[in-house]
């Protein structure tokens, strides 16, 4: 009995390394590739669908996928529809699993074979750097799955003399419903519809288990997945519980149609046995598994966004607007955390400059008299989310948009000090003197807001620093020539200086604007400095 509890233990344990030691390392060889297939390809619902069917049987991970959806979606990288559909292609995806295990690993002794796949990706793992590093982790957990599974058949086939669950009454509803709980079980213990799926193919081929059974099994796996994604939602946002909410949805109200359903789908798997060519439980266990999930797509993914509407109106946002993005939930992924921060820092500068365009055109500032206050708040919680990323090495591509972002929230923090004018500089906007200068800021930073909608043509950035050479320009000129004038009786000193920090004011204000732009311009890299000299020119703040 011991030996049987060992082997197991060992083979759920094995299985379960290997399949994370598998999606660790296909994520770090190939993620951006699988970020950029979440995120391009989910614009219809059946785009998303594809998307997160594709990911998920690469990575073998339903709930990897699902936990990486919701990092996304509460970093603003996907809307919340398009993470229906791939909540929905992740259930589908997962399915893969079960093909690889009953026509592979249950088949022939692979276990055997996958050992020096194993040693390869060991050697790879240790000796390799980069992205081979990470393919040789992918390699020796592919390999590994295969060991558990054969271990897993050897316990098995002691189970199944120790203690036979196919002997127990399997008829009725009441007996589905039970083993569907067990598989529910199996699948939160193990954290893993995988390994829950695995271990019941393994029990299925060494009759530990019977057809029936181990179909109730199944649909149990597929609602257990779930938890892995409520748990990631625990304290996360809005999106993220959002997400969650979705998925349990999918796959319970999947599970239950199976449930209902079996009968039917027993027939219809005897059917294809008979006349498709189906070789033996495994494989029909496994077609069984794809086609009840494929049914609850076929009945869900059609009305996905009016789905996707009554989960929004069950769970509305109720987080500031600006930082709404900014969930713990995705700090575990750096690249959609810094997406996170850039988006809020998009909402925030959009707000402030606003305010600034309000300010020149003696209009009241939207968002009443807290919105300073408010904006204020914002960028502490910014900065204070930026430092919670884990760190990225420099020369890491994320890196960069680390420190494009800090420079952002350096520029914004300033931007935001300048909200109001310097006391006078307001009362010398009527001066006619001061219109150009006036009509220049405007122009910047009306640009700026635009640019960061996504509206603008695509010479946008360098629109904005030629007018902002051109206003810098016009600082040199008028400051001298107001001294001059106000030296030969033309005006007050206090009127004079009063111009002078209004000039400073707008240029300032605008030069601030448009550094942020370039730091956060939608699908825009970081950039370089704008021009050196002008930093040392305008100096101090």
């Amino acid at each position: 009995m011991t030996a049987l509890v060992f082997k197991l233990a060992g083979g759920i344990g094995l299985f379960l390394l290997g399949i994370g030691m598998l999606t660790d390392g296909l994520k770090a060889f190939a993620g951006e590739a699988l970020r950029r297939a979440l995120t391009r390809f989910t614009g219809a619902p059946l785009k998303a669908f594809a998307s997160g069917a594709l990911v998920t049987a690469m990575v073998q991970s339903s709930s990897a996928t699902t936990v990486t959806v919701i990092g996304f979606v509460s970093a603003g990288l996907l809307a919340f529809p398009q993470a229906v559909g791939v909540v929905m292609g992740a259930s589908f995806g997962t399915t893969a699993t079960g093909w690889i295990v009953a026509v592979l690993g249950l088949k022939v002794s692979v276990g055997f074979y996958a050992l020096p796949l194993v040693g390869a990706g060991a050697f790879m793992r240790l000796l390799g750097r980069g992205r081979v590093r990470a393919l040789g982790l992918a390699l020796a957990g592919f390999g590994l799955i295969f060991v558990g599974i054969e271990t897993l058949q050897d316990g098995m086939g002691g189970l199944a003399a120790v203690f036979n669950l196919a002997r127990l009454p399997a008829g009725g509803f009441a007996g589905h419903f039970a083993a569907m709980a067990i598989g529910v079980a199996m699948t939160v213990v193990m954290q893993s519809s995988s390994a829950a799926v695995a271990t019941t193919l393994t029990a299925l081929h060494a009759g530990a288990v019977n057809f029936d059974q181990a179909a109730s099994l199944v649909i149990g796996a597929s609602v257990g997945t779930t938890v892995t994604g409520v748990l990631a939602a625990i304290g996360g946002g809005v999106p993220a519980k959002r997400t969650a909410l979705a998925h349990v949805s999918f796959n319970l109200a999947t599970g239950l149609i199976a449930l209902a359903a079996l009968p039917a789908f027993l027939r219809l798997i005897g059917w294809a046995e008979a006349n498709l060519g189906l070789d033996g439980d495994a494989m029909s266990l496994a077609a069984f598994h794809t086609a009840f999930i494929g049914l609850g797509v076929v009945v869900f993914l059609p009305f996905a966004g009016r789905f996707a509407a009554a989960i929004e109106r069950l769970i509305p946002h109720t987080e500031p607007l600006l930082t709404r993005h900014l969930d713990a939930a995705v700090l575990e992924a750096p690249a959609a955390a810094l997406e996170a921060v850039r988006r809020s820092l998009v909402y925030t500068s959009r707000e402030v400059i606003g305010r600034l365009l309000a300010t020149l055109d003696r209009r009241a500032a939207r968002g009443g008299p807290a919105s300073t206050a408010d904006l204020g708040r914002a960028i502490e919680r910014i900065q204070g989310f930026l430092g919670q990323i884990p760190p990225i090495a420099a020369d890491e591509p994320l890196s960069n948009l680390r420190v494009a972002c800090m420079h952002a929230i350096d520029h914004l923090a300033r931007l935001q000090g300048r909200l109001e004018p310097p006391a006078g500089a307001r009362g010398a906007f009527d001066d006619g003197r001061l219109a150009p200068t006036l009509e220049l800021g405007r122009a910047i930073l009306s640009m700026g807001e635009r640019g960061l909608r996504g509206e603008p043509a695509e010479d946008w950035l360098e629109s904005m620093e030629r007018l902002m050479d051109e206003l810098s320009e016009m600082h040199r000129r008028e400051r001298p020539a107001v001294l001059q004038q106000t030296a030969a009786g033309g005006y007050p000193p206090g009127r004079a200086l009063a111009m002078l920090d209004a000039i400073r004011w707008v240029e300032r204000a605008a030069y601030h604007a448009l550094r942020i732009c370039a730091y956060l311009a939608p699908e825009t890299p970081e950039r370089e400095e704008i021009e050196t000299a002008r930093e040392a020119a305008l100096e101090g703040d």
